[in-house]
């Protein structure tokens, strides 16, 4: 139970200064950390994923800067997305979903890190547009299909790998839209926060165990690491923070591949 404690208080906390992709390293942690296979750290990873995110969605409405149209739409498409992501992980060797992990997270790690790029923010006009006069987002076919788009991406990794997906949304409505940064993040949360819970049901559905013992203290611990988190944010430099991150992602995705090589066929 400590370490399952310990555990939860880490990627809370990650998840909390970063905002966006902490929800990666909680099926890393539950593998190497507790010895569970993919399949038995999934469901635990979404639980916590789900309720730290309702934790940043609640402050996010309280401030103002979710995006609630938008959310909803991403959240409908991760959901309906959702269903095929677990159907393809049960169907996948233990070594290829370990790979498959791995290069997600070495992915976000290249991002935090900032290799190979400048920045998220694009040049010129941007697919989703605010109302100067209003604040809102003008909504047309080509908005909506470019923000389904995004959300069944993270419906089907957040089935798939148990990740919350906001490493996709973060980064993808930065280069997609001029909403603000805080205001992104919020929206991301919402979405994460409702597809993980649906592919929680989708993974539990296709014969997915939740151990209660290690559920438990996991998920409350990293509801209390993302409290702390946000508040930790205000603080410190948000540039160090992600470098950090990307450091310690590196690692995991390394010491991921190598367990997946490592792995019995």
């Amino acid at each position: 139970m400590l370490t399952a404690l310990v555990l939860g208080a880490v990627i809370g906390l990650i998840l909390g200064l970063t905002g966006a992709g902490g929800g990666s390293l909680a099926v890393p942690a539950l593998v190497f950390g507790l010895g569970l296979s993919i399949p038995q750290a999934t469901p635990i990873a979404l639980l916590a994923v789900a309720g730290s995110a309702l934790l940043g969605t609640v402050e996010g409405f309280r401030r103002r800067l979710v995006r609630y149209r938008a959310a909803s739409l991403m959240a409908l498409t991760g959901m309906a997305a959702t269903p095929l992501g677990v159907l393809v992980a049960h169907r996948l060797p233990e070594r290829i979903l370990l790979g498959l992990s791995a290069t997600v997270l070495g992915i976000v790690a290249a991002r935090a890190l900032g290799w190979g790029q400048v920045d998220d923010a694009p040049p010129g006009p941007v697919a989703c547009q605010l109302d100067p006069t209003t604040g809102q987002l003008r909504w047309d076919g080509g908005v909506a299909a470019v923000l389904a788009a995004i959300g069944a991406a993270t419906g089907l990794l957040s089935g798939l790998l148990g990740v919350g997906g906001g490493f996709v949304i973060v980064p993808a409505l930065r280069r997609v839209s001029d909403i603000p940064l805080a205001g992104i993040v919020a929206t991301s949360l919402m979405v994460m926060c409702i597809v993980s819970l649906a592919a929680l049901v989708a993974a539990v559905a296709h014969g997915a165990t939740l151990s209660v013992t290690v559920a438990g203290p996991f998920v409350g611990a990293t509801a209390l690491g993302m409290v702390a988190g946000r508040l930790a944010a205000r603080r410190v430099a948000s540039h160090h923070v992600h470098r950090l991150f990307g450091l310690v992602l590196l690692v995991v995705a390394l010491s991921l591949l190598v367990k997946a090589l490592t792995s019995p066929t």
